[in-house]
């Protein structure tokens, strides 16, 4: 999974498995969730937005299929 840490009053980080199509934001909440079915152009789009929070709300949430996820995933924040 390609991993980014962003500049962002709504996230910490964004990951993205472009073969499943999973799109994993990390909040400044520290809450982790995954988004399934997210296409590439999508996940590019939201780490090119200059407001992120503002692309999430508008193209991401209640558009995908998401779960919670656990605050210890490998990949983001370096967990193995």
């Amino acid at each position: 999974m390609d991993v980014k840490l962003v500049e962002s009053a709504t996230l910490v980080a964004i990951g993205y498995d472009d073969i499943c199509e999973v799109l994993q934001l990390e909040f400044r909440s520290h809450a982790i969730y995954r988004y399934f079915g997210v296409p590439g152009s999508v996940y590019e789009a939201l780490v090119a937005a200059p407001s992120k929070g503002r692309y999430f709300n508008g193209a991401i949430r209640g558009r995908f299929p998401y779960t919670p996820a656990s605050k210890t995933i490998a990949g983001l924040r370096g967990d193995a």
